[in-house]
């Protein structure tokens, strides 16, 4: 069980959120890394925590942000925004309003555009600091965050960040407790209207299928210290890494083109 991390008595945290998309069965949901995001909140102890969403209030989208409200929060602050439009200026003026310490939100979604850019424009233009990967919040102290990051294979990395900062979770950050039907029914959905920019951009896009993507390499998801060392071990165990040093840069791409044509990337 993970401790509860140190904090600040006055700590703020919003949480964004967004409408998943089951891979499957392609129906609306909570989004599994925004969950997980939420989840890690509410393990920072004695923080006062705001779930935060930009979009509409469909018909097929409302269950899913009501899942969030079912991991036992009262309410959840909808920034009202027509089909087409821009979140970022939204949810930039929302959080300037009422400005937290900290922002925790997924990598990406799970619908719409995906590109996982959204948490580093809105760190731009609130001239704040962003940690992705993040596995734990260890404490807050005097306005500087102790955090935890995942690396490949298992690995952590200590970082600390003064606040306010965005950090984005992944699949190494806690998994989200099941969402109940009671506390989710009984949430309030609350509607606050919002500045609307059109998304000129994505109006001139044209959707199809998506085609089978690339292989990537292979990266370890170890929840547990267990899983982590021996994600490690392994690792050093291959022996097949080299350390390039004082290198050409064309030594060094056919390094790379080498490795990827071995892990089956490139063909």
């Amino acid at each position: 069980m993970r401790p509860e991390a140190r904090v600040d008595a006055s700590l703020e945290i919003t949480v964004l959120v967004s409408v998943g998309r089951h891979p499957v069965t392609g129906r609306a949901r909570r989004a599994d890394q925004d969950a997980r995001a939420v989840e890690l909140a509410r393990g920072v102890a004695d923080a006062s925590v705001r779930l935060l969403h930009a979009g509409g209030k469909e018909a097929d989208s409302e269950p899913a942000l009501r899942g969030y409200l079912g991991m036992g929060f009262d309410a959840l602050t909808l920034v009202e925004q027509p089909e087409g439009a821009d979140a970022l200026p939204a949810l930039a003026d929302a959080l300037n309003e009422a400005p937290p310490q900290l922002v925790i939100t997924g990598e990406r979604a799970e619908q719409g555009e995906g590109s996982g850019l959204l948490p580093y424009l809105l760190a731009e233009r609130l001239g704040w600091p962003v940690v992705s990967g993040l596995a734990a919040v260890e404490s807050v102290e005097n306005g500087v965050a102790t955090l935890l990051q995942a690396l490949p294979r298992g690995q952590r990395r200590r970082l600390k960040v003064r606040l306010p900062a965005i950090v984005t979770v992944d699949g190494a950050a806690p998994a989200p407790r099941q969402s109940a039907y009671g506390p989710a029914r009984r949430g309030h959905l609350a509607a606050v209207p919002g500045s609307v920019t059109v998304d000129e951009a994505w109006a001139s896009w044209e959707t199809q299928p998506a085609r089978k993507r690339p292989k990537r390499l292979k990266i370890v998801k170890a929840a547990s210290a267990r899983d982590r060392f021996k994600a490690a071990a392994a690792k050093a165990e291959g022996g097949g890494g080299q350390v390039l040093t004082d290198v050409t840069v064309e030594e060094g791409a056919e390094a790379i083109l080498k490795l990827l044509k071995e892990e089956g990337v490139l063909r």
